[in-house]
């Protein structure tokens, strides 16, 4: 069902807004709207135009929070806004003390990586670094060459070179090493050892000793630095916990207080005789409504007018659905198509009965219903799952409906069939011949779902105040005669009994198709317009006449998609028949065990799916098509929705 509701208009001296929004409104859902777009008719009104102080701090402590591991399971404590600003700014000065540390930490670390990285091949040299690094007479390249070209860069080098290349280290690839030149001589050998393919690496003027040394003390002090980022991290983990409490009741008062503040947004203002007011405009549940006024009526500073109107005039009203638990978890599929409007009945309980009917009629087993339903029933109770509670719910009508076939995990003779055996059972139809029950059943089934629809969309339409939809349209009362006609009709037909006489036929089925046929006309005629036919007389009635006619296969092929459900009951049986045999049970024989739990899981799982598929696509297609709109608008508290799109 959808929850009644009410528009408040809220107004009292612009300065007592929070105490306002902290004493009242913030024990109620309202779903709050813009109230200088809602009151068009007010002159003299402007925005509410404050900034957030809470925000800053805000931000801050959410980058705390987010830090924390699990926070939802510490408690807030009750904390004013003031308290809540004091802790984040001592704790965003512990956090700067680490976080400061941390960063010189890192930014020696990374410095330290390369120096490491350059001095590293060359470890070997047993040489001070810094004094070669000073040289003026003599120069020196330190580099490396690839091992390929090494034997032919030695021999050339040292047989024609003034020059000493002194190895230092290798690695798969390249041979690492340094070379001293006379400084006369520099330039020439520099290109030489260059055309040999001899790849020169800075050297910089930060280390002391030799190579070795040098690394030494570098990999010591790397070392160092990485036991210091571990301590540090170790610190805010820590600092963290130990003000876990505080980061989570900090966080709970400001968001409280910057939603409170944030309904400024919404609010606009009127200049007084002596005063500034805030306008506040809203909805809430005819309950809620009622305690709200309640609870403001000895408050002299607040004023609160509300409509006395189901729906007050040029306001659409947002719906909130209030469903029992049983049919809770089938609001999924209701709010996947579309929210109902307000004025429009809630088709929640309806998809409820007839999703699980239908699912268990096409899969009817005792023991794989059991299983879905012990499955989506332990998921919704952990996991709280709308999808699985109504797996839950299906499960318990293919239970039913497996007593109705006498089918248990696919085994036959067990039970005995309340009803019938869906692959055996046939009936004779007249004119037609001898079919399948199910399928005579899914069809009657069909019809009495449509005309219930066509009721639905009649109930729908009153509410309106939709003269075609209720009288003219094919699902209004034209199209309900015209197919309860024919339902009728087929109906004694069957059963063998004696049809209406022709005038009562012609009554039945001409007058409503004509009312359909001329339903723009008439709907003119009944709202007293001055047209009743449009002005292209020629290309209406060709038209309707195609409409006509697209609603007349409209009504069969709609009709005939319920055939589904008899289909899928067969195929249910004729699966697990088929699993039997491949386990050797299907003559009485020892069967493998094996084979038949796989089986059962495989039908089951793929089966389930398919008939869940199957089963919503009736749901949209044959149902919600001939009655339901979905184009409403989703209830939003104000408080709750801040919270949930911050939290997202």
């Amino acid at each position: 069902m959808i929850e009644k509701m009410k528009f408040l208009s809220i107004t009292g001296p612009k300065a007592d807004i929070d105490r306002m929004t902290e004493t009242y409104l913030s024990k109620y859902e309202i779903h709050l709207e813009n109230a200088l777009a809602e009151l068009t008719e007010v002159a003299n009104l402007s925005p509410f135009l404050e900034i957030n102080p809470y925000k800053e701090a805000l931000n801050s402590i959410n980058s705390f929070y987010e830090q924390l591991e699990k926070p939802e399971n510490t408690s807030p404590r009750p904390m004013d806004a003031e308290t809540a600003v004091t802790i984040v700014r001592r704790l965003q000065k512990e956090s700067r003390s680490l976080a400061e540390a941390r960063e010189k930490l890192e930014a020696e670390h990374a410095g330290m990586v390369d120096y490491l990285k350059i001095i590293r091949p060359f470890r070997n040299l047993d040489y001070d670094v810094s004094e070669i690094l000073k040289f003026q007479y003599i120069h020196y390249r330190f580099g490396r060459i690839e091992k390929q070209y090494l034997q032919k860069f030695e021999k050339y080098i040292y047989d024609n070179l003034n020059t000493i290349f002194i190895k230092c280290g290798d690695d798969e690839q390249y041979v690492y090493g340094v070379y001293f030149v006379p400084k006369q001589q520099a330039h020439k050998i520099h290109a030489v050892y260059s055309s040999m393919h001899f790849e020169q690496i800075f050297m910089p003027d930060a280390y002391t000793g030799t190579a070795v040394e040098a690394f030494a003390r570098l990999d010591h002090r790397h070392q160092e630095i990485h036991e210091g980022l571990n301590a540090n991290k170790e610190a805010v983990k820590n600092f963290l916990g130990d003000n876990r409490e505080d980061i989570v009741s900090a966080k709970a008062a400001l968001d409280a207080c910057s939603s409170s503040f944030d309904i400024r947004k919404l609010a606009a203002c009127t200049q007084g005789d002596n005063n500034t007011f805030y306008i506040l405009c809203g909805w809430m549940t005819e309950k809620d409504a009622a305690s709200f006024q309640n609870d403001i009526k000895d408050d002299e500073r607040i004023f609160c007018l509300m409509d006395d109107q189901q729906q007050p005039t040029k306001k659409k009203a947002p719906t909130k659905l209030k469903n029992p638990g049983l049919f809770r978890p089938f609001e999924m599929y209701v709010k996947m198509y579309g929210l109902p409007a307000y004025n429009e009945m809630d088709p929640t309980w309806f998809v409820a009965v007839t999703y699980s009917l239908i699912f268990g009629a096409m899969f009817g087993d005792v023991g794989q219903g059991l299983l879905l339903f012990l499955g989506g029933l332990f998921l919704y109770k952990k996991k709280h799952m709308d999808l699985a509670g109504i797996i839950s719910c299906a499960g318990i009508f293919s239970i039913f409906f497996g007593f109705m076939y006498g089918s248990l995990f696919g085994f036959e003779e067990i039970l005995h069939a309340v009803w019938l055996k869906p692959m055996t059972a046939m009936m004779d139809v007249p004119l037609v011949g001898t079919l399948n029950a199910v399928f005579v059943v899914a069809i009657g089934f069909g019809m009495f779902i449509i005309l219930t629809c066509m009721v639905f969309n009649i109930i729908n339409s009153i509410r309106n105040h939709d003269v075609e939809k209720t009288w003219f349209d094919s699902n209004a009362v034209a199209g309900l005669v015209f197919y309860g006609s024919i339902v009728l009709t087929v109906g004694l037909f069957i059963s063998g009994r004696k049809l209406p006489a022709a005038a009562v036929l012609v009554v039945m089925f001409l007058i409503p198709l004509a009312l359909m046929f001329l339903k723009e006309p008439l709907t003119n005629l009944v709202k007293k317009k001055a047209h009743v036919f449009p002005e292209q007389k020629g290309m209406f009635f060709v038209q309707s006449f195609f409409e006509l006619f697209e609603v007349l296969l409209s009504y069969l092929s709609n009709t005939l998609s319920f055939l589904r459900i008899g289909a899928f009951a067969v195929s249910h049986a004729a699966m697990m028949e088929v699993v039997m045999m491949l386990a050797g049970a299907a003559n009485g024989g020892s069967p493998n065990w094996i084979v038949i739990v796989l089986g059962n899981l495989f039908v089951c799982a793929m089966e389930g799916l398919i008939v869940g598929i199957q089963v919503l696509r009736l749901e949209y297609y044959e149902i919600f098509s001939r009655f339901y709109a979905g184009n409403g608008r989703e209830f939003r508290p104000f408080m709750k929705f801040r919270a949930q799109k911050k939290a997202s």
